[in-house]
């Protein structure tokens, strides 16, 4: 049997003598706190939250029911077991406090042993329901944890494949999230770009570039200029990331959060005016995934160095985004980058991979 001691039940009654009885019944067993009026009874909870309530229905001012509808309307206290306790034995008036959310009901005068049978039975329940809440936070985060794990190593794969891009994933997920959180109250991105989606943008983020894994090293690492061969090659690696996400998000059901991995890998090299590939999408054909992911990345690589050229400096870079606006890009992502930009800049520069790109940023 469990251990109640230390739970904490706080008993309403506007009666001293009803209070009496109670306290020298359950007060060896539970601690203890007492409240003569609703008011009280609410200034008591707010400060301390107890574990159960014995409620007292009749009392002036605000009675019990009123006391039991604002515990119950409020999230931190709505799942405090409440139990009545009544003079009244009429099933209609024991049918309104089960309705309001109350557990149970103790009718007066009190018989101690059924007293202290509810009082016990329904504090082992709230400890079991508190204790499986628990098992479930921590089963989310691990679930969580996983998912991150998961996402993170994809991406490192694609690292692994093109090593000079070491800091790439880190820039751009600050970058996406820096561009989300700007557009987050737009009119036109309000309805898509929750707290809960941005986080999931930021983490799919590091996913826009798995494709590349299915690029030959002779392209993919060529110091030169591609041919236009090569470069319809590299152009596959939206197609492969696409293909590669599509697989394992098919397994995990509509609603995975491979979705936005998904999407990114896809679409992030798509243009606002449709000259982008692999699908030529246009305007609002793009996902937000992909329209966000596609000025995070081409500013990423301005002030990135590569073997095929030195970073230039973020003035220049920022000049060559807003000359994309409404032809490469989402004008209200350009606009969202601009307002952004020094914060940009400083993720920039906290995850740079060579001093010559700090210098450029400075």
């Amino acid at each position: 049997m469990a251990d109640l001691t230390a739970r904490k039940v706080l008993v309403v009654d506007d009666t001293e003598a009803n209070l009496d009885v109670l306290v020298e019944l359950l007060g060896d067993e539970h601690d203890l706190a007492v409240a003569m009026d609703g008011a009280s009874a609410l200034e008591a909870v707010a400060d301390d939250p107890p574990d159960l309530i014995l409620l007292d229905i009749m009392m002036p001012g605000m009675d019990g029911y009123a006391v039991c509808e604002r515990l119950k309307a409020a999230p931190s206290t709505r799942d405090i077991p409440i139990i009545f306790l009544t003079a009244m034995a009429e099933d209609q008036d024991e049918a309104h406090g089960l309705a309001l959310g109350a557990v149970d009901y103790i009718t007066k005068p009190f018989n101690p042993g059924l007293v202290k049978a509810r009082i016990r039975n329904h504090l082992e329940l709230k400890m079991h329901r508190d204790h499986l809440e628990e098992l479930v936070r921590d089963r989310t985060r691990e679930l969580q944890l996983t998912q991150d794990v998961m996402i993170e190593s994809m991406g490192a794969l694609a690292e692994c494949r093109d090593p000079e891009t070491g800091g790439h994933i880190r820039r751009t997920q600050s970058y996406v999230r820096l561009l989300a959180q700007q557009l987050q109250e737009h009119p036109r991105f309000r309805d898509s770009l929750d707290d809960a989606t941005i986080d999931l943008l930021c983490k799919s983020a590091p996913l826009h570039d798995i494709g590349k894994i299915g690029v030959p090293d002779h392209i993919l690492r060529k110091p030169g200029r591609l041919s236009d061969a090569e470069f319809e090659e590299m152009k596959k690696h939206a197609v492969y990331g696409y293909e590669a996400i599509r697989l394992s998000a098919a397994r995990l059901g509509e609603n995975s959060f491979l979705r936005l991995a998904q999407e990114i890998a896809y679409t992030h090299q798509e243009k606002w005016d449709g000259s982008g590939y692999p699908q030529h999408l246009k305007g609002d054909q793009i996902p937000v995934s992909g329209r966000l992911m596609a000025v995070a990345d081409v500013y990423d690589a301005l002030v990135s160095k590569r073997v095929y050229k030195a970073p230039i400096p973020h003035a220049r870079a920022v000049a060559i985004i807003a000359e994309g606006r409404g032809s490469h890009f989402d004008p209200d992502v350009v606009d969202a980058f601009l307002e952004a930009q020094d914060a940009c800049r400083q993720a920039a520069l906290q995850f740079a991979d060579y001093d010559e790109e700090r210098e450029a940023l400075r």
